[in-house]
């Protein structure tokens, strides 16, 4: 009996070291957790990001889905750095993607986040037909979302790179 009531004591002490937190050390945990520098939305390629953005709400718009609104803030900064990322590797993916989800979420209030990524597309039409085309990111650009950030950024081999994430508030 001792030796029953001393390992529940034991269990009970390690549950209160590795569960106890206050409120302001958890924000200020995510806050540094999810750091995006908002500079990196600048070096976007705001005009193909807007031609991308007006195809989308265009097609968006035929199927009678709201205009999803431009987030030139953090989903822009969190796009252009996984479009960096991309670049930085030489291959498209949605490596860490749970990274932007999260920090869209904590800084945008998001329900829901999405990606589509591309690569060697000339122009935004090209790229936008390319993920209509498929029938899973098409998905994603008739999903229900709100907002869109984009990153679309060349590399020195002269190719496009392209990441939109989508999200509902």
């Amino acid at each position: 009996m001792k030796l029953l009531k001393s390992k529940l004591i034991a269990v009970a002490i390690l549950c209160l070291l590795f569960s106890s937190c206050s409120k302001e050390d958890s924000n200020e945990d995510k806050k540094s957790m999810y750091n995006i520098d908002l500079l990196l939305a600048q070096k976007n390629d705001r005009e193909m990001s807007d031609e991308i953005a007006d195809l989308i709400n265009l097609h968006r718009a035929t199927l009678g889905l709201n205009s999803l609104q431009i987030d030139y803030q953090y989903a822009s900064a969190f796009a252009v750095s996984h479009t960096e990322y991309m670049i930085e590797i030489e291959a498209i993916n949605h490596d860490n993607f749970p990274y932007r989800s999260d920090g869209i979420k904590h800084y945008n209030g998001a329900k829901a986040v999405a990606e589509n990524v591309a690569y060697g597309y000339e122009n935004a039409e090209k790229a936008v037909s390319a993920w209509l085309k498929s029938p899973g990111h098409r998905a994603i650009i008739e999903g229900n979302y709100t907002h869109a950030g984009l990153g679309v950024m060349k590399c020195s081999k002269n190719r496009n790179y392209f990441t939109m994430l989508f999200y509902k508030k």
